[in-house]
């Protein structure tokens, strides 16, 4: 009888997770789901049979705890990260320092696919700790297991995201939505608008676990980093407008330069749960696209798929009447 292939998730509940694990299930793996608390994960259980997604606490900056998650593993995916730090949970201890332990555990324990997903924007030199952590995490697993795969997402959408939910939440709310634009209210002689903000290319979570499972089956993905982007490219004062077309509500939109969006999220920050940070701003300085200098869906034989596509299967429920649209993927 062949020994059915163990893989190991760390970070397996959260929103690239969860879908992620529904897909490696499929391919009839045992999957092993390492996390800090396991009650967070016990809804992954369902997504297979009976026995084939078991989970396992783990501490992340313990490497004992990490062996002992990879021990036996055939595939390792690292899908732990976070946007807001908060007390032990810091950039530094979840981007840069972790991803380098797991992967030399992995590189120990015999793992023969490793995947690290980062971040599209990940750069050592960048002004923020988000990005510049996605980086240094990079480099760590590198050096440690030389045949890791990168993964780099844009901004990912899905039923469970934190971008286009949290327009939607805010537009019921709010009479206006944010558009960030450092040449907003006529610099440079761009009008009210400016450029219309940063750029950003989403990209459908179901397309990026796919992407993760065909990296993690290829024998050509080792060493290298992938750029994962959606079809389309938008202006977030465009990423605005379609989120109330979807939800069916008038907002103005108000433009904001950098200057006062540091000011906004300097008083967020105070906030439990702040809407938006400084760090976040400083990331929206940069547009969010694939550069070209690396391979992604094309190279994976994977057609992404567009916002338009998939947005209505969840942001009807932010309309003032709305009838839930399934979605088959």
């Amino acid at each position: 009888m062949t020994r059915r292939r163990l893989v190991t998730v760390f970070g397996g509940s959260g929103f690239i997770g969860r879908h992620l694990v529904q897909r490696l299930a499929a391919t009839g793996a045992v999957l092993r789901i390492a996390i800090r608390y396991r009650e967070d994960a016990h809804f992954l259980k369902t997504m297979g049979d009976v026995g084939q997604i078991t989970t396992l606490e783990t501490d992340i900056a313990d490497p004992a705890e990490v062996r002992r998650a990879v021990e036996g593993a055939d595939w390792v995916v690292n899908l732990v990260g976070i946007f807001h730090p908060h007390g032990h949970h810091t950039f530094d201890n979840l981007h840069a320092k972790a991803p380098g332990v797991i992967a030399a555990a992995a590189k120990e324990a015999g793992v023969s696919r490793f995947v690290h997903v980062s971040a599209m924007g990940a750069d050592a030199t960048a002004e923020s700790d988000y990005a510049r952590t996605k980086a240094e995490g990079e480099q760590a697993v590198l050096s440690a297991f030389p045949g890791a795969t990168i993964v780099r997402p844009s901004v990912v959408f899905g039923p469970e995201d934190n971008f286009f939910n949290l327009f939607a939440r805010l537009a019921i709310f709010s009479p206006f939505l944010p558009v960030i634009d450092k040449n907003a209210w006529g610099r440079g002689g761009k009008g009210l608008f400016g450029n219309g903000g940063p750029k950003f290319q989403p990209v459908y979570v179901g397309d990026v676990g796919d992407a993760i499972v065909a990296a993690l089956k290829s024998d050509a993905c080792g060493g290298k980093t992938l750029e994962l982007g959606g079809p389309h490219v938008y202006s977030m004062r465009r990423i605005m407008e379609m989120t109330l077309v979807e939800i069916r509500r008038k907002r103005r939109l108000l433009p904001l330069t950098f200057g006062m969006a540091r000011f906004q999220a300097a008083l967020m920050s105070l906030w439990p749960k702040p809407l938006l940070t400084r760090d976040q701003v400083l990331m929206m300085m940069r547009d969010n696209v694939v550069s070209g200098n690396y391979p992604g869906f094309a190279e994976l034989g994977i057609e992404p798929t567009t916002a338009e596509t998939i947005l209505p299967t969840y942001l009807n429920r932010f309309r003032k009447t709305h009838r839930q649209v399934m979605v088959g993927r």
